[in-house]
């Protein structure tokens, strides 16, 4: 259920409608905006008529019932769309970020001159596998702690903020201490171990929606870490498995319109991943930022030919530069320019 408090009520009736709905039994989440405050009250104590009775409550304009099963990631728990600063770049803001790198961190001076391509060509925030979760055991794992070092070392380098694969509880500690903000990937979507041990972490997660995942599961996913205390959440649409044999995965625009429409939280999108071929990334991120976007993550190499993981879906440096400029026409065609531009830094 939702509280939404008058404009007029003060704190003192603030306090008590969340301490009245404590004492049912729930969960109280308050968000304070510019002009009234809303309370979300999440559980299944069972005494729902009780809650609904708080409209006679003193400060209280109306009780409605939240109509999704994700209660805090669903836009009626929050007046305004979130924004979540990663390292002082904005996601779900006017401007569409762009967030670039390599699959894995490979070397020293492969994230090294990667980190000063992409900030050049105008990226914002960097990106760079540490441990990687693949399909065979045989191929190439990640770094580990060596490439968060130096992942973050670009990072600093260039002043982009850093993010990263996180695969199990295990890893959290010691990735938070290098990034920025830490990614749970489309394998670990639904492992809810690890979602509820990200929802105590003081660091903005990026959620991959799995490669079979609809997008309710995807939100119900994304309540895991807010019901936890985690707000600093950001959605990306990173592709499905369809019956398509042509791309990797399929990108899943319609999605990203829907999570945008049922959820308040900033919602990306991955067209490397969704594509998994560097020759339709540009026409991809362009739909995507034409779509509503609030941004796109893209994979980028110095020499694609040689990397050691997902090289036929990443851009060289010419490519990426290329794409940056490419991505302001649809900003053109579709947005307001003075209120909504691919960030350039």
């Amino acid at each position: 259920m939702i509280v939404n408090m008058s404009d007029q009520a003060t704190q003192l009736q603030i306090a008590h409608v969340v301490d009245r709905i404590r004492e049912l039994g729930y969960q109280a989440h308050i968000t304070q905006g510019a002009e009234r405050t809303i309370i979300a009250a999440v559980g299944s104590s069972g005494r729902r008529s009780e809650l609904e009775a708080l409209k006679a409550a003193p400060g209280v304009d109306d009780v409605v019932a939240i109509a999704h099963p994700f209660k805090l990631v669903s836009r009626q728990a929050r007046g305004a769309r979130s924004v979540v600063d990663v390292g002082g770049v904005c996601i779900g803001g006017p401007e569409a970020i762009v967030i670039a790198g390599p699959c894995s961190v490979e070397s020293r001076e492969q994230i090294f001159s990667t980190a000063r391509a992409v900030k050049a060509a105008g990226a914002c925030m960097l990106r760079g596998g540490a441990y990687k979760p693949r399909t065979s055991p045989y191929e190439f794992q990640g770094l580990g702690v060596e490439a968060l070092s130096l992942l973050r070392e670009a990072g600093d380098e260039t002043g982009l903020p850093v993010v990263t694969e996180v695969m199990g509880t295990e890893d959290v500690d010691v990735i938070s201490e290098y990034a920025d903000m830490l990614q749970v990937g489309a394998r670990n979507m639904q492992n809810f171990v690890l979602l509820r041990r990200l929802a105590r972490v003081d660091k903005p997660v990026l959620l991959k929606r799995g490669p079979s995942a609809t997008v309710k599961e995807w939100l119900l996913a994304a309540e895991y870490l807010l019901s936890g205390g985690n707000t600093q959440v950001v959605l990306c649409e990173r592709g499905i498995k369809t019956f398509e044999t042509e791309m990797r995965n399929t990108l899943d625009l319609a999605a990203v319109a829907l999570a945008r429409e049922l959820s308040h939280l900033p919602v990306i999108a991955d067209p490397s991943h969704g594509t998994g071929k560097r020759e339709l990334i540009a026409a991809a991120s362009r739909a995507a930022i034409a779509i509503g976007a609030d941004g796109i993550i893209v994979e980028v190499h110095p020499c694609p030919e040689r990397a050691l993981s997902d090289g036929p879906q990443s851009l060289d440096f010419a490519g990426f530069e290329s794409l940056m400029l490419d991505l302001q026409k649809p900003l053109r065609a579709v947005f307001n320019p003075a209120a909504r531009s691919v960030v350039a830094r």
